[in-house]
Parts: C-alpha cells; sequence; structure tokens
C-alpha cells in the first residue's frame, strides 16, 4: 500500500535520503533549507538505517566530508543554500576531479551576497557552467514540486555513481519551503561493505590482496596527464549529454508562443499558459528537468514551430543563454523575470509576453 505525506520540499529530501539507503548526511544550517538537517537529526536514521547525519562546523568542513566519504565508495550527500554553496566550490571541483560520486542540494535564495532568504533561481551559471574552477560539470536536476524533491534523490545516485560525478538538485526556497502531497517509497537497505566493493573496485576500501592500490585524488602535476584524464572527463559530459536529457513539455503542439522556465517559475508559467489562452493567445511550456544536460535539440525543434520564446526565470536572466544557444536565432528570445527573491505572478508572466511579442 503506497504511503502518503503532507510534508515540505526539504522534509522530502531528507526523508528520500533514508528510504534509499544514504550512507552519510554532511551540512549546515543555512535558511532555506535547514529543515533537512532538522529533519534527520529528529528522524534519528542511524537507529533506523545505521545513516550517519552530522553537523559540520562550516560549509567547507561539510562538502570534504562528503569527499571522503564518497571517496570510500558510500552514497553521501550535502545540501545548504546560495552562500554555503558558494562556499562548497572547491571541494565540489575536487570530486568532480577525483570521479567521486556524491549529491549536493542546493535550496537557492536571493543574492548576491547574503542577500535575502526568500527563493529565487539565480545560482544557475553556478550549478549548470561550473562554479568551482576548472573544465568541469555537473548533473545538474531541477524538481518543480515537493514529489520530484523526493524523487530526485534516488535518481541522484542512480547518475552519480553511474557516472562517477556529483550530482545537484537545483530548487529554490519556495519547493524547499512548500508544503504537497508526497508518495513515498519503500525503505531500501543500505549497502554492505562487501557490496560496496563490489559495486566500486575504484574506492578506498581497504586493499585487497590480488588489486593494486587505489588512490583518490584530483592532482596530477604532469600536464600531458591531466590533458588525457580532461579529455576522459569530456568524453563522459558527452555521453551524459546523449543519454540524461530530462524534460517536460505542456500544450506545446499548437503553441505559437512558448515559455522555457524550471522550478518555480515552470509552476507558474503552467497558470499563465491558461491565462494566456483565455485571451486567445497559444502559449506552451518547455520545462528542462535536466539543465545539464540541456535539452537542446528538442528546444531547437520547437524554435522552429514557434513565433517566440520568453524565458522566465527568478533572475536577472542565466539560463536564457542555454536557450538561444539552443535555437541558434531562428526565433526570437528575450527574458522575464524578478530578483531579490520575489516570485513573479501568472498575469505578470502573461504581460510581459503580450508586451514583447503582441
Amino acid at each position: 500500500m503506497k504511503e502518503l505525506r503532507l510534508m515540505k520540499g526539504n522534509e522530502a529530501i531528507a526523508e528520500a535520503a533514508i528510504r534509499a539507503g544514504v550512507d552519510g548526511y554532511f551540512g549546515y544550517p543555512i535558511t532555506p533549507q535547514s529543515e533537512v538537517l532538522e529533519y534527520l537529526m529528529l528522524e534519528r536514521p542511524e537507529e533506523r538505517t545505521g545513516m550517519v547525519v552530522l553537523q559540520a562546523e562550516s560549509e567547507v568542513a561539510a562538502i570534504n566530508m562528503v569527499y571522503g566519504g564518497a571517496g570510500a565508495g558510500k552514497m553521501v550527500m550535502t545540501s545548504s543554500s546560495s552562500p554555503g554553496i558558494s562556499l562548497k566550490q572547491e571541494g565540489i571541483t575536487y570530486m568532480a576531479g577525483a570521479e567521486l560520486p556524491c549529491m549536493i542540494l542546493n535550496v537557492v535564495r536571493g543574492g548576491p551576497g547574503l542577500g535575502t532568504i526568500q527563493p529565487a533561481q539565480s545560482d544557475y551559471f553556478q550549478a549548470v557552467k561550473g562554479g568551482g574552477h576548472g573544465d568541469y560539470k555537473l548533473i545538474v536536476l531541477a524538481p518543480a514540486s515537493v514529489q520530484e524533491m523526493y524523487d530526485f534523490v534516488e535518481l541522484s545516485f542512480d547518475l552519480a555513481f553511474k557516472y562517477r560525478t556529483p550530482v545537484m538538485i537545483l530548487s529554490d526556497g519556495a519547493i524547499g519551503q512548500m508544503m504537497e502531497k508526497v508518495e513515498i517509497g519503500e525503505q531500501k537497505t543500505r549497502f554492505t561493505d562487501a557490496q560496496v566493493k563490489e559495486r566500486c573496485p575504484w574506492a578506498t576500501t581497504g586493499k585487497d590482496a590480488n588489486r593494486e592500490r587505489n588512490i583518490i585524488t584530483s592532482l596530477d602535476l604532469d600536464p600531458y596527464r591531466q590533458e588525457v584524464f580532461n579529455h576522459k572527463l569530456q568524453a563522459k559530459y558527452k555521453e551524459i549529454e546523449e543519454n540524461e536529457v530530462r524534460f517536460e513539455e505542456i500544450q506545446t503542439e499548437d503553441a505559437e508562443y512558448l515559455f522555457v522556465a524550471y522550478g518555480t517559475s515552470s509552476r507558474i508559467c503552467q497558470k499563465s499558459i491558461q491565462l494566456a489562452r483565455e485571451k486567445g493567445i497559444k502559449v506552451g511550456l518547455f520545462r528542462p528537468i535536466t539543465l545539464f544536460p540541456f535539452p537542446s535539440e528538442r528546444l531547437a525543434e520547437l524554435g522552429k514551430q514557434v513565433k517566440g520564446i520568453l524565458s522566465v526565470e527568478m533572475s536577472a536572466g542565466q539560463m536564457i543563454e542555454d536557450v538561444k544557444l539552443a535555437v541558434e536565432c531562428n526565433v526570437p528570445v528575450e527574458h522575464f523575470g524578478r530578483m531579490g527573491g520575489i516570485i513573479p505572478s501568472p498575469g505578470e508572466v502573461v504581460e510581459a509576453l503580450e508586451q514583447i511579442f503582441l
């Protein structure tokens, strides 16, 4: 029998981690994602599954604890909000360079700097383009509901271990704090040490007599070897782009105009579609679910169908660059957004569409 609960998005992430058999969570409180850590502490998963939950002394410490756990082949995760994710960037790029799987949640708030505790989407560049140094990328998933917050935890770990890469769930303060009905999955048992060794032959699980040492590092001072390794990473990202694109379309079949939006903005746009169509404006929604890999191919096809595209973002306009690249200037692309933690209304989105294109 299915179990249904009314939960916040942040609580859904935490419960999903317990149910997925995650080995460890290392984090630090920051609004608007503190409920992740609070929920885990209250639920005491160390008694339910043996999962380790630790509030580190800082965001920097937390991501390096994740590095250590991932290096041992464990399912480990962290969560934070915008300024905290900035502090984790060095550790994230180290993990990308060491090809270590983990899950990172960013419940985005307005910035720059300390900014506000209200929701925003202004961390798109940081997440999708690689907020740390070096030629690396993260798989980035963008949930638009509390249910997807729950579902994307297991998906994140599946992808992280499949490709040996960090995966980020890019949410925002609205989805993290809102409450919705969530369908809860079955409890999975954590992998045993023997299963970890079989699943992750690269991990630092203790050297067996019949294999070479496993060394986890992102350092190689030989530029020729480092170049070969970077080519390997780029090939992996290409494979991800070919196999892991996810998106949703709403009323695009007859659309003459198109909203492109993710997360909270995509929810707003669903109501905007209704309002626009009541006025006789045929508009649809294209929602990227993976921000990397970005669903460029399908968006390019839709770009040949419509007269104009409006990129709706709670930012000054970041995803719009990927939208423009996807359609290759074959159709006008414009931006509408609010900043500073303000969530645009459906009516504002329709008004922007009318002023720009009609």
